[in-house]
């Protein structure tokens, strides 16, 4: 074996070894879980935060990773509230994202709808409906990982009880619940332990954590807290009659449900009668109720009947919606 060929075979192994090295420091540095914890609880920080001045040292959050976008986005009004709300479902993607997933959906549509020669007002419809329906179940997610964080508190609030009364300091029973309850709601309290850790104060973390999470049993959570804080007394024992006025709240709860529940079984009957009727109708005689489109007084009245049961929706919706 040549000099030559020996040299090249030693400095291909080191090219080799090397590249493995500098990806895996590429991923470790990029796309590690660690890295996406650190970049997640950065960005609820930011987005939670209740005084600017006191989180000068975070990091802002990004609504794109494109510079000329995020300037463009920053100009929007009302874009923080919905960047909020993708966070307030766990989610990492950005408020970029979406958008871009809401106008591919509403050109999608409207390009089918041109495909199968549907009238143009119908592909705009189409086309609007499904560019809405990304916000739609991007408000359903929302809402279920909230009603899961409500559903988890009481055991959390139980937790830092017994860890104030084993002697720990408050923001150690916060680092307990992030550490050793269930998700969502240990990253939500990881957060703000990782706040006061920051050097944030204890009053503005939780003020974070409270807009963070827009439930009122939280904010019952915060105040307790903030004005023990302030005036002093017993928090474990506060927070422990807390939790079991939450799950006795919980408990009235489900029985108004058992017994709303035939009242939200008629209501969603009287609604789709209705349509199912007509539908019916259509299918057994198809030209029983031509005579709704082609004489002039027949949309006037599907107008009225649909006006009425819009208003009959939401006073039989206003009827079975307890607030407990």
């Amino acid at each position: 074996m040549s000099p030559g060929y020996a040299l090249f075979i030693v400095l291909g192994f080191l090219a080799v070894v090397l590249l493995l090295e500098g990806g895996f420091m590429l991923w470790s540095y990029t796309t590690s879980p660690e890295v996406k914890r650190i970049r997640r609880r950065l960005r609820l920080m930011a987005v939670g935060r209740h005084r600017k001045s006191d989180a000068t040292l975070l990091k802002e959050r990004l609504l794109s990773v494109t510079p000329g976008l995020q300037r463009l986005l920053v100009r929007l009004p009302k874009i923080q509230q919905l960047d909020r709300m993708l966070l307030q479902t766990g989610s990492s993607s950005t408020v970029a994202q979406l958008l871009s997933v809401c106008l591919l959906a509403g050109f999608g549509g409207i390009v089918l709808a041109m495909m199968l020669k549907w009238p143009w007002q119908w592909a705009l419809l189409i086309g609007l409906a499904l560019a809405v329906l990304p916000l739609l179940r991007l408000s359903w997610l929302r809402k279920r990982r909230v009603n899961k964080i409500g559903a988890q508190l009481p055991d959390a609030l139980d937790m830092i009880s017994r860890a104030l009364r084993a002697g720990h300091a408050f923001p150690a029973a916060l680092a307990m619940v992030g550490d050793q309850a269930q998700e969502p709601i240990a990253s939500e309290f990881k957060a703000t332990f990782d706040e006061i850790n920051f050097g944030l104060s204890t009053q503005t973390a939780l003020l974070n954590l409270a807009s963070r999470v827009p439930i009122p049993d939280l904010r019952y959570f915060v105040l307790a807290v903030v004005i023990q804080l302030e005036t002093g007394g017993n928090l474990a024992e506060l927070l422990g009659m807390l939790a079991e006025l939450i799950r006795e709240r919980f408990k009235l709860f489900g029985r108004i449900r058992v017994l709303a529940a035939e009242g939200k079984l008629s209501a969603y009957i009287l609604t789709a009668l209705p349509f199912c009727v007509a539908g019916l109708i259509q299918i057994v005689n198809p030209g029983y109720l031509s005579i709704l489109f082609t004489d002039p007084v027949g949309p006037r009245l599907v107008i009225t009947a649909l006006v009425m049961m819009v208003v009959g929706c939401l006073a039989m919706w206003r009827i079975i919606d307890f607030r407990v």
